[in-house]
């Protein structure tokens, strides 16, 4: 078992409980409101600014190319959609501290695949009423490229965590969940 297969396993119950604390179902129901999307857009903005730097500074340089770092940086596309919404940044009220690069990486798991919910997002919203003159500069930060980025990040993944690894990985991907699920 590869490394994201072992963090898809095991993180299946915070992405499920991640989709209904933001109303997915009512993305695909056209009854998705622009306070439930203000709500989904805040959340992940404290999500962000709270781990993104993190992340990256834990990262060791042999990652910034494999992983084509900066262009993955997404605070700055979701601050884009706080102004366009007219939303206040705000602090979270507790940290999040990631201790090893692998715990990074797992944080980083989850960031990434919110890109392969927000492609759909996206589409989805663009066809509903309301969302006409919303911008969706995060969850469309990849656009055409979504499923390249997804899978580039999950073949270097793959490639350098060893299975004695998997554990910390995941205790990152699960950091990450806890705090964006107690943040809204």
């Amino acid at each position: 078992m590869t490394v994201s297969e072992y963090l898809k396993q095991n993180t299946a119950e915070y992405h499920d409980a991640a989709e209904k604390l933001f109303n997915s179902e009512k993305i695909f129901n056209k009854t998705f409101t622009l306070e439930d999307y203000k709500k989904i857009i805040n959340t992940n903005y404290l999500m962000l600014l709270h781990s993104e730097d993190k992340i990256f500074e834990k990262l060791s340089e042999r990652f910034s190319g494999k992983l084509q770092l900066d262009d993955r940086k997404k605070l700055p596309l979701i601050e884009q959609d706080l102004k366009s919404l007219s939303l206040e940044s705000t602090a979270a009220s507790h940290e999040l501290e990631f201790t090893s690069e692998r715990e990074a990486l797992g944080a980083m798991y989850v960031i990434e695949g919110s890109t392969l919910g927000g492609n759909v997002i996206t589409k989805q919203l663009s066809k509903t009423e309301g969302f006409d003159e919303v911008t969706f500069n995060f969850f469309g930060c990849y656009q055409e490229n979504t499923g390249a980025m997804w899978k580039n990040f999950k073949e270097v993944l793959d490639a350098e965590v060893p299975e004695e690894q998997y554990d910390e990985v995941l205790s990152g991907a699960k950091k990450l969940y806890t705090f964006l699920l107690n943040v809204s």
